[in-house]
């Protein structure tokens, strides 16, 4: 899998953006402060090197450039700085990964809230029988846990007898393959391929891709400037799940590693989406220290539909059938054969706690 010193490959920045960036220990001395002028080069040189699109990087880093020549950026620190240099940003082109992060503790922006600071959300819920033959698992993160991953495992082998299975990732922020490649094995007959992720060349040969070395990936011929591999899905010995039904609940919270889940059920046509789109998160790539405890997540690829070569940057991955994703459950149950009355109890007894919705990119206030 990743290896060690590397990061989640599919971190959600639109949802939890540096969720799997090292957290600083409370003994752990302060960082040194350093101006906003110095902490915003910092970012363009990153965006400009290793952005997953050169042309657009280039641009990333002349418009903080030319902020910073403007006067911006010297007197803000803390959130104030964030949420100006992600405006600028974002003013070049959106992109669902990108946001800078202020060191812990730091001052908000005028007027605003102190930032919220989401405790890690527990990777697995409620995973069991939720009606006979048919089971039902939460994932809000695919992190880089062994436990999580054997946990994941688990789940599938002691529900092989399904008749059909229920992934709910309508609050799952992202994060990387390993709880993917323990489930895929399961529900494919024969070897498939998934998805496509490409990686900047020149951030490839510097040893700097996160899916290098994942043993489900297979390096193929891509596009000029790319490293391009194929994520594929390798059975395993057991067929009783090879006919299940596989629902995919899906939400604006849905994002990252979660969308890449959700569009390799259905551009394979194993699952079926239920909900909303996903949140339109689809780079993956690092954290970076940009120091002065300051850190942002930089983009360095893209995940695609291997067969049109289309990403969900902006747009999400569609359901196959929309509804709410509150009623998301009610209605598969049902689908299922589940009495109408007693699927909406078992939906509202599965209801996530956490937020639904696509997170927005944070916008400068105007000045004056």
């Amino acid at each position: 899998m990743i290896r060690p010193q590397r990061l989640l490959p599919l971190l959600l920045a639109a949802a939890m953006p540096l969720a799997a960036m090292p957290a600083h220990a409370d003994e752990a001395p302060a960082a040194p402060a350093m101006n906003g002028d110095a902490v915003a080069e910092a970012y363009a040189a990153l965006l400009a090197r290793d952005y997953v699109y050169p042309e657009t990087g280039a641009r990333y880093a002349a418009a903080i450039r030319a902020a910073i020549a403007a006067g911006r950026y010297a007197s803000l620190t803390g959130e104030a700085l964030g949420t100006a240099i992600d405006a600028d940003v974002h003013a070049v082109s959106p992109d669902g990964h990108l946001r800078l992060r202020a060191p812990e503790g730091a001052a908000p922006a005028p007027g605003g809230a102190p930032p919220t600071r989401r405790a890690p959300r527990v990777p697995i819920e409620q995973a069991g029988w939720i009606a006979p033959g048919i089971a039902f698992v939460r994932f809000n993160v695919f992190p880089m846990d062994g436990e999580v991953t054997a946990a994941a495992a688990k789940f599938m082998a002691d529900h092989a007898d399904a008749k059909a299975i229920i992934f709910d990732i309508r609050t799952h922020n992202g994060g990387g393959l390993d709880q993917m490649d323990v489930i895929f094995p399961w529900l494919f007959a024969e070897p498939t391929r998934l998805v496509t992720m490409a990686t900047r060349a020149s951030v490839d040969a510097q040893g700097g891709s996160p899916i290098d070395g994942i043993a489900s990936m297979r390096k193929v011929d891509g596009d000029p400037g790319m490293v391009a591999r194929e994520h594929w899905a390798t059975p395993n010995a057991d067929t009783r799940l090879r006919d299940a039904k596989v629902y995919v609940l899906t939400s604006g919270g849905t994002a990252s590693a979660a969308e890449h889940f959700a569009l390799a059920m259905k551009h394979t046509g194993r699952g079926t989406l239920v909900g909303d789109p996903t949140a339109g998160a689809n780079h993956f790539g690092r954290g970076e220290d940009l120091g002065g405890g300051y850190s942002a997540f930089i983009p360095v690829g893209r995940t695609y539909d291997p067969k049109t070569g289309k990403d969900w940057e902006g747009t999400g991955v569609l359901p196959d059938i929309a509804v709410p994703p509150a009623k998301a459950l009610d209605r598969v149950l049902t689908d299922l054969g589940v009495d109408a009355a007693e699927a909406k109890r078992l939906s509202d007894a599965q209801m996530p706690a956490a937020p639904m919705e696509r997170r927005r990119p944070r916008v400068a206030k105007p000045a004056g």
